[in-house]
């Protein structure tokens, strides 16, 4: 139970970048004395440094884990994440998929659908499609980012310009009511901005580890989002305040939220 805890309490540093002993004994409904040892743990491993009062991340906005890392992390919810947001597209429709783990999920469940156009700056999203029969790619120009094996610069920027889709499907790092939809690189950032441009839907996978989270680059407002999928409860006041902003939600409710369904 402290485990769990104590997870919740990184996850609100990673959102915030800082947490105070006293909010956190509140939400968390244990003495200030029992968060001040978690502090004290997480500080042991590195993942915060301790202040009058609370706690900082060590963390900078503009740290991008790296690909194969992201690939294991909430991995049962981003399959989720992606088959719920593959109902949303119909056959026959042209749909952009973005870079990242969660929309290499959603273009999973792609396979075997019928009359589909994909364009996409993803190299795993055109090599997991590649061979469908029935399902059309069209891969960007632009510069490889080692490691992600994402397209950016103007040629990337320039494709989206030219083309006019049903959807687009959007992983970001971050999704928050004020700062909007973040980015940690802003090459990135600026490709996703265009890809928004080039559909008329328009929808974001987050797992909930991305939610109350603001990262470097600002790709968009949160007014320009139509669906959010995510595995976040839809009782999450996270989620509430989206929803407030005017998004629709679709939650495929794969996590448990803490406090919620186990006392801590």
């Amino acid at each position: 139970m402290s485990a769990v805890r104590r997870q919740e309490i990184h996850r609100r540093l990673t959102a915030s970048g800082e947490v105070t002993i006293a909010a956190l004994a509140a939400d968390l409904d244990v003495s200030e004395m029992t968060i001040r040892r978690d502090l004290e743990i997480l500080e042991n491993e590195g993942q915060l440094r301790r202040v009058r009062g609370g706690a900082v991340t060590v963390v900078s906005r503009s740290y991008e884990p790296p690909f194969a890392a992201r690939q294991i992390v909430q991995q049962a919810a981003k399959q989720a994440i992606g088959a719920a947001a593959a109902r949303l597209v119909d056959d026959g429709e042209t749909v952009i998929i973005d870079v990242g783990t969660t929309p290499l999920e959603f273009a999973r469940h792609l396979k075997g659908r019928r009359g589909i156009t994909v364009v996409t700056h993803s190299l795993p999203v055109a090599m997991e499609l590649g061979n469908e029969s029935d399902v059309r790619v069209l891969v960007t120009g632009g510069m490889v980012r080692p490691g992600e094996f994402s397209l950016t610069g103007g040629v990337t920027e320039a494709t989206f310009a030219d083309v006019n889709c049903d959807v687009v499907v959007l992983g970001v790092a971050g999704i928050e009511v004020q700062r909007g939809l973040t980015e940690y690189n802003p090459a990135d950032a600026l490709v996703k901005r265009a890809a928004l441009r080039a559909a008329r839907r328009n929808v974001v996978l987050a797992d909930r580890t991305k939610l109350e989270q603001v990262t470097f680059y600002t790709i968009a407002p949160l007014a320009s989002v139509d669906i959010l999928v995510t595995d976040a409860l839809p009782g999450d006041p996270a989620l509430e305040a989206i929803r407030h902003a005017g998004v629709e939600i679709i939650s495929t409710g794969t996590f448990k939220q803490v406090g919620q369904t186990a006392a801590l």
